[in-house]
């Protein structure tokens, strides 16, 4: 499902119209990801929870080369699933 189709099954979900869906799904997108940002957790019970991880600074291989280089630390993000939609699918 790419980001056209989950606007249309909001927006026939929820009786809304596209543009409507289109704009919840952003602002939706938009508060995770300034939470996330900010160092914050979301959580979303039943569904799963965005979290900010840092990942440490470490050697790597050029493939090509075989030459090590280093790979300097970085934040990311790690989804965790919840326990019911993991239930879902997995019955």
């Amino acid at each position: 499902m790419n980001k056209g189709e989950l606007v249309d099954a909001i927006a026939s979900s929820a009786n809304l119209s596209k543009a409507d869906a289109e704009g919840a799904l952003n602002a939706f997108i938009n508060a995770v990801r300034g939470a996330v940002a900010g160092g914050d957790k979301v959580t979303l019970p039943g569904f799963g929870t965005f979290a900010p991880s840092e990942r440490a600074a470490r050697t790597g291989m050029n493939p090509q080369t075989r030459e090590p280089i280093q790979i300097p630390a970085s934040k990311s993000v790690k989804f965790t699933v919840g326990s019911d939609f993991k239930k879902q699918l997995n019955p």
